[in-house]
């Protein structure tokens, strides 16, 4: 079937999955998606660490710390500066701690409606009770 676009779904040139920006940006948010990739973001956020300091937060072990790391790395979001063994990890660019603020603001915004629902749902539910009991 065709796409408004015109193109079917076997043709790549129109197809999203296969647009390099997407993919890339894609990615990126894949690689954000982990809780603990993005508590890293955050203890980054004001200024450089060394891996054991991570490591001491996550309480993760070496291997696991390392990996979620190198994701980040691997992606261009964090830097690092080897000092004799201690290796050290600095955000690559100060705007994501703006994306981290960002989607915290959207976050709340989304939970701050939901709450609303409840409070009209439960209220609801009040007057359901008692319009039963009279």
């Amino acid at each position: 079937m065709p796409s408004p676009s015109g193109h079917g779904p076997d043709d790549l040139s129109g197809n999203v999955r296969s647009d390099p920006v997407y993919v890339v940006k894609a990615r990126m948010f894949r690689i954000l998606g982990h809780p603990v990739r993005i508590r890293i973001l955050e203890l980054l956020r004001d200024g450089e660490r060394g891996v054991g300091e991570l490591q001491a937060e996550l309480r993760l072990d070496s291997s696991g710390t390392s990996q979620h790391l190198a994701a980040l790395r691997q992606q261009g979001l964090l830097e690092s500066r080897h000092v004799g063994t201690s290796v050290y990890y600095r955000l690559r660019d100060p705007r994501v701690t703006q994306l981290l603020a960002v989607a915290k603001q959207i976050l709340s915004s989304v939970l701050a409606d939901s709450q609303a629902i409840l409070t009209d749902l439960g209220a609801e539910r009040e007057s359901e009770s008692e319009s039963a009991r009279s």
